[in-house]
């Protein structure tokens, strides 16, 4: 113990000279101050000494200026921290483990750092270094390349950044800690001569990409959190391919397969670490590791949370494999895939080529080569990215050529064949992910290279059987002056845009003037597109709806469906994938709705739904309207500020009146007691008081208050009991509550309900909670004159308060709660026997006065004396059955 403390006051001693030094920055002085205040409290407990309650800036709260509740639920927190540092502090190294992996499996988003120290490999050229994350079970990469360009001489070409190759893999999330391995791989691909042991370097063809070797590291533990040391260096055996003609993807999977690779000492040498976050945020949280000369490799496709501002065009292009005839030539050919984009015009898009993060961008690609193979199989992934206004004119272009290990016949061989895809389709519509077996096609060299011999032609099987030609026979069709020719080639490719989409539907609504007809069906497949593809497109997609809307402002053929489809797209911010886009969807209806008449609409829409409440088939729409409450108030009042600056303010009784039937129809369904409406009246106790803040701009706050207190009223006794105190509460949190006027129609229907309640001991933990919070704020100074609420909660609540804990016993879950963290705050004064403990009367009924009271003569049985409630007694309620007394009293 002596130990412990003397180490603790040694840290204080060092952190107490940190803080006054005046050197920190704001945000690690603000950090090291929770430091010390949790290493205080943490010390006070293990001595067995007061604990002290503290704001958030680790102030000791002055009992004297902080309301009861407050100054109970300061101390509930204090004690739940103390608590939780005692339990790390007994914890074993696997508890951490574990609590690391917790922490790891809550993060939305993670990221794989990766430093690489060296490599130590006999390639004798230069090299490319590509280290990607791939999933062994699947065999297949999940991220993009970490290319490092190597030379000869053992180290990286660009001699700038030796010793400081680092990267970071992205965009991990809850899928990939379910993946069942991950491996780190690293691909060597030598960048020289065909063959190594050809010496006569001046007659032999260089520049030629041919595979080397591979190392395999199996890093589903670091994934996972439950390893964790950035300091050391992992050796990451090599393993070279057989004769050079092995194929990569082989030789990983043999690698991944096999217990233990022969490497003769070479291989790699990393250091590891996953770190929480996406990349802003681990730039901010270490910026040690990661700056911005950090490489970023993000994983292959969006990632689970798609951020807002994250703005792509991107599109991840893997050549898988081929089969090519051998031609005039005795053996196979030594194939050569060279991939670049080109306009329809036949102009090479220039730098749009990314082999690797890391690496600056490319014109064309050309691929790995394997020699005399007939079949090869690359699984090589570049990413492509084009600028939005070049997507629609843009295709890609594959061409094939031998490449000779002699360089004077090499400078002879042309391009044999050529393959392509647009990267659009004819609907609008961008390229489907997934597998084009493209149409390999033949003609002269000079052909191949202008845009109009082909593009006109089919560019895959599928489109070439679409019209009418057969894409299995073996001889040769022309089409044009191209041959199909009988080799083939395989390409994937993955989308990843937020600019152009893949859905047929989406687009038809984006572009619905072009085709009105197909209007109703839009918004109804708009419904069923997948909720990452309209996020996305979230602004383009809101201004289509409020424009249909608006454009038919005289008709109500299409409300119901634009009504339906932004319940929809609300709901989809709602959902946990989608929340970083809430912002988004906040600022779109700040600064770019501009539906003056919407209002209008979707209050007729809301509210014929809810009048129909109890029919077959409306409830799981409403369900959804109710759910989507709180941002169809806010789209209907920034509707109607924008119709009172342009129009001043006309038609305001109508608006007033229409509001009013509306929340009279939502009042009128709160009183059914058809089974089929319990469930959206639950969800309308739970989400109609998010609309208060904002309703309370364009409508009446204290008709507003009539409103909820005849909503309230009208749910059935007996039924939602938990949802209507919650509810409650919700309102005592709203603006509504801090003003005088409204609580006046409030509270006293608020007393009622708990009263009614509290008698038949419903929810106690919910009533407890919310005569907490309004006695909370009546302490509070900004919210007008409060001591005729006190008396009205004396008058009501007093006694139903005391006969409750009564009877609750001292086994009550409430009492204990109230009892722990509560200890020593209330003495009580001549506490007897049988009554509960002071400290929970006081937590549950601390009067929000600022004086202390004078003592009160005993009345009958009363066993308290005084009670450090506040303020002078005018009066005093006594209850002489059960031997209690407290002061009722008035400022």
């Amino acid at each position: 113990m002596f130990q412990s403390v003397r180490h603790m006051i040694y840290d204080l001693i060092e952190w107490r000279s940190q803080i006054l030094s005046g050197t920190l920055p704001q945000d690690e002085l603000k950090e090291l101050k929770k430091k010390v205040t949790a290493k205080i409290d943490y010390g006070n407990r293990i001595l067995d000494l007061d604990l002290v309650v503290r704001d958030e800036d680790g102030n000791i709260l002055d009992p004297e200026l902080t309301s009861t509740i407050s100054l109970f639920r300061a101390h509930e927190v204090a004690s739940k921290q103390v608590e939780e540092r005692l339990q790390e502090e007994k914890s074993q190294k696997q508890n951490v483990d574990i609590n690391r992996q917790a922490r790891f499996a809550a993060t939305p988003s993670l990221a794989l750092f990766v430093n690489l120290k060296n490599v130590v490999c006999k390639i004798g050229e230069d090299a490319e270094v590509l280290m990607s994350l791939y999933d062994p079970v699947e065999s297949k990469f999940i991220s993009e390349n970490y290319l490092v360009r190597w030379s000869s001489s053992g180290l990286p070409k660009d001699i700038d950044r030796l010793h400081n190759l680092r990267a970071v893999f992205t965009d991990l999330g809850s899928t990939d800690l379910k993946r069942e391995k991950i491996s780190f791989v690293c691909q060597i691909v030598r960048v020289g001569r065909m063959e190594l042991r050809d010496n006569n370097t001046r007659k032999l063809t260089s520049g030629l990409r041919r595979p080397f070797g591979v190392a395999v590291m199996d890093v589903t533990d670091i994934i996972n959190g439950k390893v964790d040391d950035e300091d050391k260096q992992h050796f990451i055996p090599f393993q070279p391919v057989a004769g050079e003609n092995d194929f990569l993807q082989t030789v990983i999977n043999k690698v991944i397969a096999a217990k233990e690779v022969n490497h003769k000492g070479q291989g790699l040498w990393v250091t590891l670490k996953l770190l929480p976050g996406d990349v802003h945020q681990i730039r901010k949280e270490f910026p040690h590791l990661v700056d911005r000369t950090t490489a970023v490799a993000r994983k292959t496709g969006f990632p689970e949370i798609i951020m807002p501002g994250d703005v792509r065009n991107d599109i991840y292009v893997t050549l898988v494999q081929g089969d090519f005839d051998k031609g005039s030539k005795t053996t196979a050919k030594n194939v050569e895939v060279t991939v670049s984009v080109f306009d329809e015009d036949g102009k090479r898009l220039e730098h749009v080529i990314f082999p690797g993060a890391g690496d600056e961008a490319i014109s064309e690609y050309k691929s790995v080569i394997y020699y005399q193979v007939k079949q090869p199989r690359w699984f090589e992934t570049v990413k492509v990215a084009i600028p939005i206004e070049d997507a629609n004119r843009s295709h890609l272009r594959f061409t094939f050529r031998h490449r000779s290990s002699q360089d004077s016949k090499d400078k002879s061989e042309k391009i044999f064949a050529l393959a392509f895809v647009k990267l659009m389709r004819y609907d609008g519509t961008t390229l489907r992910d997934g597998e084009h077996d493209l149409i390999v096609y033949k003609a002269e060299a000079k052909k191949l290279e202008d845009a109009a011999t082909y593009l006109s032609l089919p560019s895959t099987k599928a489109e070439l059987e679409e019209k009418g030609h057969s894409a299995t026979g073996r001889s040769m069709q022309s089409l044009g002056s191209c041959t199909i020719s009988k080799d083939s080639f395989q390409i994937s490719t993955l989308v990843c845009s937020t600019k152009l989409t893949q859905n047929v539907d989406l687009l038809g609504l984006l572009k619905w003037r072009s085709n009105t007809n197909l209007l109703q069906q839009n918004l109804r497949q708009l419904m069923k597109v997948d909720g990452g593809e309209v996020v996305k497109f979230l602004q383009d997609t809101l201004d289509a709806l409020f424009n249909i809307m608006m454009e038919n402002s005289e008709s109500e053929t299409f409300d119901t469906l634009v009504f339906d489809a932004l319940v929809f797209i609300i709901g989809l911010i709602a959902d946990r994938k989608f929340q970083h886009f809430n912002p988004v969807l906040e600022t779109y209806i700040k600064k770019h709705f501009s539906a003056t008449l919407a209002y209008t609409k979707l209050t007729k829409v809301l509210r014929n739904y809810v009048d129909s409440a109890e029919k077959p088939g409306v409830g799981e729409q409403l369900y959804k309207a109710m759910k989507a409450l709180e941002y169809v108030f806010k789209f209907i009042v920034r509707s109607r500020v924008l119709f009172n600056q342009l129009y001043e303010n006309k038609g305001e009784a109508d608006f007033r009146e229409s509001l009013l039937q509306l929340f009279r129809s939502i009042s009128t369904m709160m009183s059914s007691l058809s089974d089929q409406t319990v469930r959206v009246k639950g969800a309308a106790l739970k989400y109609l008081p998010t609309i208060v803040n904002d309703v309370k701009l364009v409508f009446d706050p204290k008709e507003l208050s009539t409103v909820f207190t005849e909503f309230i009223l009208n749910v059935p006794a007996g039924s939602l009991t938990v949802q209507k105190l919650y509810c409650l509460i919700e309102i005592v949190h709203s603006d509504l509550f801090t003003q005088h006027d409204c609580r006046e129609i409030l509270l006293p229907m608020m007393t009622d309900q708990l009263k009614h309640h509290l008698e038949r001991q419903e929810d106690l933990e919910a009533c407890c909670q919310l005569l907490s919070n309004v006695l909370e704020l009546l302490y509070r100074k900004d919210v007008g004159p409060t001591p005729r609420h006190v008396q009205v909660i004396m008058e009501k609540l007093l006694r139903t308060v005391n006969r409750t804990v009564i009877s609750m016993g001292r086994d009550s879950e409430l009492i204990v709660s109230a009892r722990g963290p509560g200890r020593g705050l209330f003495p009580p004064q001549g506490r007897p026997a049988g009554p509960p403990p002071l400290s929970f009367q006081t937590e549950l009924l601390p009067l929000p006065c600022r004086n202390r009271c004078l003592p009160c003569l005993p009345f009958k049985t009363c066993s308290f004396s005084s009670v450090d409630v506040g303020g002078r007694a005018d009066r005093c309620f006594g209850d002489e059955s059960v031997g209690l007394h407290l002061c009722g009293h008035s400022l």
